[in-house]
């Protein structure tokens, strides 16, 4: 299992990825709000989405896992 940890503190705005999707490697993942801007993390990883642990909404730390990529 391989992880996509979030960058920065902030609330998640948006997750452009559902789960079973491919994804590639600098594809935007999960959009972050953090001292109202949209930070974007895009993924390091190719594969497919297994889990998503965030939802709209979450207040997330810097390190925390965001979804797990196969």
């Amino acid at each position: 299992m391989r992880e996509i940890k979030s960058i920065i503190t902030g609330i998640v705005l948006s997750i452009p990825v559902q789960k079973d999707e491919a994804v590639s490697i600098g594809q935007e993942v999960v959009i972050i709000e953090s001292m109202k801007m949209a930070i974007p993390i895009e993924s390091h990883l190719a594969g497919k989405v297994e889990n998503i642990k965030v939802k709209v909404g979450d207040f997330v730390n810097e390190d925390d896992v965001l979804l797990t990529i196969v």
